[in-house]
């Protein structure tokens, strides 16, 4: 079937559409309505202008002003009772935003930038990976921040920008690293797009911590960006040739789980099926392919876990990913995996599973209101007195320590749930 033919199919469906009663009890659940109390921000208020839309209504800028507000956190999906299916929807409907609109020149331009010229390719992302080390570790960053007469947003958007981590994680690709006593299991690392240059560190314990517990970890090299980030844009062919690539790839290769320690990707990679069922080469595939993915805390929490560990006398509180609580039902992994560290205390925090303001280039795209959520957010992390932040996706560790430098309390870290465990393995640096 060609590109063509599945762009048709781009655009809210109407069985989807039906499911929605209009009975409000997402309301409460979504943080743009929470913030500004606005119907038309709401779920059921974009639901709505969706129905508008597919009844013959134009595409309106006020209408992708609205959908593009929203975060596709999910969390109105978990307040749900009649099961809508709203991730589906919002994201179908910025595809056909995108089919049948035309954005200004220069935000084309820059969206094929980010979306199809550097996400997909190792070779742009180790460019620009290097470019951004240089502009770091010159103290150019630092100094930009400082700069007053420099607008507030540049300064605010500094402080969102990830750190770049070397040697990048591209070097472990095609590698395949033995489990540390007998072998249990054979996996493969997803190493992700942009964090092999700004999380190569965290990818590093993520290997660790499953050699620590009997796996053999396969790093494919032909792996490629999941499509998260795109589908989340409404860019979806472009998704759906990253999804042939990664399923072409992987596949076949006899793994007993593909891993991932992004909640946003593993959210994506388990939607392959969705994102292809209309592709009658590749649908079935997909699902095969979706059905083998794991989130790292989901995997680990489901084997028994290897409990040679080191006492952490610290005080954790635990940030849910929207897209691992809302998206893939996982909430309880984490923690368990958490509470099995010896010495470290748990403490909750309220509305854990309501959005940071990360989501994907949400924060860059729409500074003010997910610095809004942040601050809220960290007015939670504080109420704990927790001394570290643990959450289980890069993007939401990005805003959390923006959070923790714009309006944290004493001192304050953000660690994966993984990092936490490699410490408590008494993690080293891979040969």
């Amino acid at each position: 079937m060609a590109a063509s033919d599945l762009i048709a199919f781009d655009k809210p469906q109407q069985a989807d559409l039906d499911r929605c009663v209009h009975c409000g009890l997402c309301l409460n659940a979504c943080p743009t309505y929470r913030e500004l109390r606005v119907e038309m921000d709401s779920p059921r208020g974009r639901i709505y202008q969706m129905v508008q839309v597919a009844n013959g209504a134009p595409i309106s800028p006020s209408y992708v002003e609205h959908i593009e507000l929203c975060l596709a956190c999910r969390g109105c999906e978990t307040a749900c009772p009649s099961g809508v299916e709203y991730g589906r929807l919002v994201e179908a409907a910025r595809a056909e935003i995108e089919n049948k609109t035309r954005r200004p020149w220069r935000e084309r331009a820059l969206r094929w930038l980010v979306f199809r010229g550097l996400l997909p390719s190792r070779l742009n992302l180790e460019i620009a990976g290097a470019l951004l080390y240089l502009y770091q570790a010159s103290g150019l960053k630092r100094l930009a921040g400082m700069l007053e007469f420099l607008p507030a947003r540049i300064r605010e958007l500094e402080s969102l920008a990830p750190e770049i981590e070397t040697p990048f994680f591209f070097a472990y690709y095609g590698k395949t690293l033995p489990a540390e006593g007998a072998r249990r299991y054979r996996v493969a690392l997803l190493g992700g797009c942009i964090a092999n240059i700004s999380f190569a560190r965290l990818n590093e314990a993520t290997v660790r911590v499953l050699r620590k517990n009997g796996c053999e970890v396969s790093i494919p090299a032909n792996q490629t960006c999941c499509g998260a980030l795109h589908v989340h844009a409404g860019i979806r062919d472009e998704a759906r040739k990253l999804a042939r690539l990664n399923i072409d790839g992987l596949l076949d290769g006899g793994y007993d789980a593909i891993i991932t320690n992004a909640g946003g990707c593993g959210s994506t990679l388990k939607e392959y099926g969705e994102l292809l069922e209309h592709d009658p080469e590749y649908a079935e595939k997909a699902r095969r392919f979706s059905a083998l993915v794991k989130d790292v805390n989901e995997f680990l929490a489901s084997i028994e876990l290897n409990p040679n560990m080191r006492s952490l006398p610290i005080t954790v509180t635990y940030q849910d990913s929207c897209h691992l609580a809302h998206g893939q039902k996982i909430r309880s992994a984490p923690r368990k995996l958490l509470e099995s560290v010896p010495g470290l205390q748990l403490r909750e925090m309220q509305l854990s599973d309501l959005c940071c303001g990360s989501a994907g280039v949400y924060n860059v795209v729409h500074t003010g209101m997910a610095m809004a959520l942040l601050k809220q957010k960290m007015e939670h992390v504080n109420a704990t007195g927790a001394g570290v932040i643990a959450a289980s996706n890069p993007g939401c560790m990005l805003q959390l320590r923006a959070g923790v430098r714009k309006f944290g309390r004493g001192p304050q870290r953000v660690a994966h749930v993984v990092e936490i465990l490699d410490e408590a393995y008494g993690g080293r640096e891979e040969g």
